[in-house]
Protein backbone atom coordinates (compact mmCIF):
# COMPACT_ATOMS: atom_id res chain seq x y z
CA UNK A 1 0.00 0.00 0.00
CA UNK A 2 3.09 2.23 -0.17
CA UNK A 3 3.00 2.46 -3.80
CA UNK A 4 2.26 6.19 -4.98
CA UNK A 5 -0.99 6.84 -6.69
CA UNK A 6 -1.64 8.69 -9.57
CA UNK A 7 -5.00 11.03 -9.66
CA UNK A 8 -6.46 11.30 -12.68
CA UNK A 9 -9.14 14.68 -12.73
CA UNK A 10 -12.35 12.22 -12.23
CA UNK A 11 -10.86 10.76 -9.43
CA UNK A 12 -9.98 14.56 -7.93
CA UNK A 13 -13.41 15.70 -9.13
CA UNK A 14 -14.53 13.14 -6.80
CA UNK A 15 -12.87 13.73 -3.59
CA UNK A 16 -13.28 17.62 -3.75
CA UNK A 17 -16.98 16.85 -3.89
CA UNK A 18 -17.22 14.10 -1.09
CA UNK A 19 -15.45 16.83 0.77
CA UNK A 20 -17.76 19.90 -0.24
CA UNK A 21 -20.36 17.85 1.06
CA UNK A 22 -19.41 16.56 4.05
CA UNK A 23 -17.91 20.41 4.61
CA UNK A 24 -22.06 21.00 4.26
CA UNK A 25 -23.32 18.23 6.28
CA UNK A 26 -21.01 18.47 9.49
CA UNK A 27 -21.38 22.19 9.32
CA UNK A 28 -17.60 22.53 9.28
CA UNK A 29 -15.67 25.42 8.73
CA UNK A 30 -12.77 23.45 6.34
CA UNK A 31 -11.83 20.76 5.41
CA UNK A 32 -8.37 18.99 4.32
CA UNK A 33 -7.52 15.73 2.23
CA UNK A 34 -3.45 15.36 2.85
CA UNK A 35 -1.21 12.76 2.13
CA UNK A 36 0.79 11.02 4.69
CA UNK A 37 3.93 12.57 3.12
CA UNK A 38 2.25 16.13 4.06
CA UNK A 39 0.99 17.18 1.04
CA UNK A 40 -2.50 18.54 0.17
CA UNK A 41 -4.43 16.57 -1.85
CA UNK A 42 -7.88 18.37 -1.82
CA UNK A 43 -9.99 21.05 0.34
CA UNK A 44 -12.98 22.78 1.12
CA UNK A 45 -14.66 25.37 2.29
CA UNK A 46 -13.28 28.32 4.43
CA UNK A 47 -9.47 27.08 3.41
CA UNK A 48 -8.66 30.79 2.76
CA UNK A 49 -7.84 31.57 6.12
CA UNK A 50 -4.82 28.96 7.06
CA UNK A 51 -1.39 28.54 6.04
CA UNK A 52 -2.30 25.39 3.94
CA UNK A 53 1.20 24.11 3.46
CA UNK A 54 1.79 24.61 7.25
CA UNK A 55 -1.25 22.88 8.04
CA UNK A 56 -0.92 20.07 5.85
CA UNK A 57 2.69 19.55 7.00
CA UNK A 58 1.94 19.68 10.71
CA UNK A 59 -0.81 17.25 9.95
CA UNK A 60 0.93 14.59 9.03
CA UNK A 61 3.42 14.71 11.58
CA UNK A 62 0.91 14.93 14.41
CA UNK A 63 -0.13 11.68 12.75
CA UNK A 64 3.09 10.10 12.70
CA UNK A 65 3.88 11.26 15.86
CA UNK A 66 0.71 9.34 17.39
CA UNK A 67 1.20 6.34 15.31
CA UNK A 68 4.55 6.21 17.41
CA UNK A 69 2.87 6.99 20.69
CA UNK A 70 0.15 4.36 19.72
CA UNK A 71 2.95 1.85 19.50
CA UNK A 72 4.80 2.81 22.60
CA UNK A 73 1.96 1.53 24.34
CA UNK A 74 0.72 -1.62 22.55
CA UNK A 75 -1.90 -0.35 19.71
CA UNK A 76 -1.52 -0.59 16.20
CA UNK A 77 -2.67 2.98 15.63
CA UNK A 78 -5.40 5.61 16.74
CA UNK A 79 -7.02 5.75 13.79
CA UNK A 80 -8.86 9.43 15.01
CA UNK A 81 -7.26 12.14 16.91
CA UNK A 82 -9.21 15.13 18.27
CA UNK A 83 -8.30 18.75 19.62
CA UNK A 84 -10.39 21.01 21.47
CA UNK A 85 -9.77 24.74 21.51
CA UNK A 86 -11.71 27.63 22.61
CA UNK A 87 -13.47 28.05 19.26
CA UNK A 88 -12.33 26.01 16.64
CA UNK A 89 -11.84 22.07 16.73
CA UNK A 90 -9.81 19.76 15.02
CA UNK A 91 -10.90 16.15 13.71
CA UNK A 92 -8.26 14.16 12.35
CA UNK A 93 -8.61 10.79 11.00
CA UNK A 94 -7.15 8.11 8.87
CA UNK A 95 -8.86 7.69 5.04
CA UNK A 96 -8.14 4.46 3.41
CA UNK A 97 -4.73 3.95 5.37
CA UNK A 98 -3.56 6.37 2.84
CA UNK A 99 -4.68 9.98 3.58
CA UNK A 100 -5.47 12.33 6.05
CA UNK A 101 -8.85 13.77 6.84
CA UNK A 102 -8.81 17.13 8.69
CA UNK A 103 -12.03 18.62 9.77
CA UNK A 104 -11.79 21.90 10.96
CA UNK A 105 -14.86 23.28 12.88
CA UNK A 106 -16.21 25.39 15.41
CA UNK A 107 -19.50 25.30 17.95
CA UNK A 108 -22.39 25.36 14.94
CA UNK A 109 -21.37 21.74 14.87
CA UNK A 110 -20.81 18.39 17.65
CA UNK A 111 -17.65 16.26 17.80
CA UNK A 112 -20.90 13.79 17.44
CA UNK A 113 -22.08 14.86 14.19
CA UNK A 114 -18.36 15.61 12.35
CA UNK A 115 -17.58 11.68 13.55
CA UNK A 116 -20.57 11.02 12.03
CA UNK A 117 -20.25 12.57 8.74
CA UNK A 118 -16.39 11.58 8.28
CA UNK A 119 -17.41 7.76 8.49
CA UNK A 120 -19.91 8.16 5.34
CA UNK A 121 -17.19 10.18 3.42
CA UNK A 122 -14.67 8.19 4.79
CA UNK A 123 -16.59 5.15 3.00
CA UNK A 124 -16.52 7.23 -0.37
CA UNK A 125 -13.22 8.43 -0.21
CA UNK A 126 -11.55 4.79 0.19
CA UNK A 127 -13.80 3.59 -2.79
CA UNK A 128 -12.00 6.65 -4.98
CA UNK A 129 -8.46 4.94 -3.50
CA UNK A 130 -9.74 1.35 -4.59
CA UNK A 131 -10.20 2.49 -7.96
CA UNK A 132 -7.17 4.62 -8.05
CA UNK A 133 -5.44 1.53 -7.12
CA UNK A 134 -7.15 -0.70 -9.82
CA UNK A 135 -6.24 1.53 -12.17
CA UNK A 136 -2.45 1.49 -11.30
CA UNK A 137 -2.43 -1.50 -10.97
CA UNK A 138 -3.74 -2.07 -14.89
CA UNK A 139 -1.42 0.29 -16.28
CA UNK A 140 1.30 -1.31 -14.66
CA UNK A 141 0.42 -4.77 -16.49
CA UNK A 142 0.06 -2.66 -19.39
CA UNK A 143 3.36 -1.26 -19.41
CA UNK A 144 5.15 -4.45 -18.93
CA UNK A 145 3.19 -6.20 -21.23
CA UNK A 146 3.72 -3.71 -24.10
CA UNK A 147 7.56 -3.84 -23.37
CA UNK A 148 9.89 -5.00 -26.37
CA UNK A 149 11.67 -7.16 -23.73
CA UNK A 150 8.28 -8.86 -22.56
CA UNK A 151 8.84 -11.60 -24.99
CA UNK A 152 12.80 -12.46 -24.62
CA UNK A 153 13.09 -15.80 -22.07
CA UNK A 154 16.09 -16.76 -20.35
CA UNK A 155 16.85 -19.08 -23.15
CA UNK A 156 16.79 -16.76 -25.71
CA UNK A 157 19.17 -15.06 -23.71
CA UNK A 158 21.58 -18.13 -23.38
CA UNK A 159 20.96 -18.82 -26.85
CA UNK A 160 22.50 -15.54 -28.06
CA UNK A 161 25.35 -15.21 -25.48
CA UNK A 162 26.29 -19.09 -26.06
CA UNK A 163 27.17 -18.43 -29.97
Amino acid sequence: MSTDLVIYQEEYKTLEDVLRRLRVDSNARAIFLIDKNGQQIAAAGEIDQFDTTSLASLTAGNVAATDGLAKLIGEREFSVLFHEGQQDHIHISIVGKRAILLVIFDDRSSLGLVRLRVKRASGEMEAVFEQMANRATEAEAAASSASPFAEITDEDIDALFSE
